[in-house]
């Protein structure tokens, strides 16, 4: 028998208090449980526990045994811990992301996992169309907007905040709006939508939606900022895709007392994949850079 397997069915029996509990713990019988604590106590010529009541009592002996197993046990795992550390990941990741968080804020998160784990391969695939992640064999992927399907795993993080913003040559020509209703009188840029376009600003009494209409929607965040950039309207696309922009003056933010409704964002697995050590290493270092670029 095994003696590190025996010690850890003593550890938990302490630990649980009867060799039930500590049989559902490690997933065992009752009986093999007992196995375990009479092979130790054969093997060291003393009783480890007073049965004599319901509940399992160490003896003094058992007692100093327990630490002494505890501390074996510790220092086992630590030793796998740090093998496996040693070894480092290796194999493919594959991430769907929509362009803006690729063309942003996931290239520094890539780059940081990358060479955090040298075993590893990443294959970015960067759409804005939510692609089937079983067909695709896609590992992870980063969603903007609504959730549709419910049997994924899903993780929230924090929502994308989007800034409306021109360039200074429209402002100067079609004056700046002093309210979220002002936008009936600009072009706006839009992301295409089914239905009529409406911009949502957050206010004391709630969400306040205002109707807007322009001469260009577009299904990619990019293109909007690139019809902004030429003062073709008033766009609102996602803060990190425009902090630049915004930085060197190319493009001024608007209605700044007012806050637009941000976007949410979710991290999807499917089922049995988001707790695998590559995609759970990836997810803390791209939560870390989402929340330093203001996500």
């Amino acid at each position: 028998m095994d003696r590190l397997t025996a010690m850890s069915s003593f550890v938990r029996v302490v630990e649980r208090g009867s060799f039930a509990a500590a049989a559902a713990a490690a997933d065992m019988s009752p009986a093999m449980i007992g196995n375990h604590i009479r092979f130790l106590e054969n093997r060291l010529g003393e009783p480890l526990l007073n049965r004599s009541t319901r509940r399992q009592v160490l003896t003094d002996f058992g007692r100093d045994y327990y630490e002494r197993c505890r501390h074996i046990l510790q220092e086992v795992e630590a030793a796998e811990a740090a093998h496996r550390a040693d070894a480092g990941l290796s194999g493919i990741l594959r991430v769907t992301a929509p362009n803006v968080l690729g063309a942003t804020v996931l290239p520094a998160a890539i780059t940081r996992y990358v060479r955090q784990n040298p075993g590893m391969k990443v294959d970015l695939v960067l759409d804005d169309d939510r692609l089937d992640l079983l067909i695709e064999r896609i590992d992870l992927a980063l969603r903007i907007g609504p959730l549709a399907d419910s049997s994924m795993v899903q993780r929230a993080l924090p929502p994308v905040p989007l800034v409306p913003c021109a360039a200074p040559e429209y402002l100067a020509r079609r004056g700046r709006p002093a309210k979220p209703i002002d936008l009936a009188e600009h072009d706006c840029l839009d992301f295409f939508t089914a239905g009529p376009s409406v911009w949502r600003f957050r206010t004391p009494d709630g969400l306040m939606p205002v109707p807007i209409t322009g001469p260009i929607r577009a299904n990619s965040g990019q293109a909007l900022r690139m019809f902004a950039l030429d003062g073709l309207g008033i766009a609102m696309p996602p803060w990190p895709l425009v902090k630049r922009d915004l930085e060197e003056g190319t493009l001024c933010e608007v209605l700044r007392g007012y806050t637009p409704e941000p976007l949410p964002l979710h991290l999807l697995a499917l089922p049995g994949r988001m707790d695998t050590p590559k995609v759970r290493q990836f997810i803390a270092i791209v939560s870390e850079d989402l929340l330093r670029n203001r996500l």
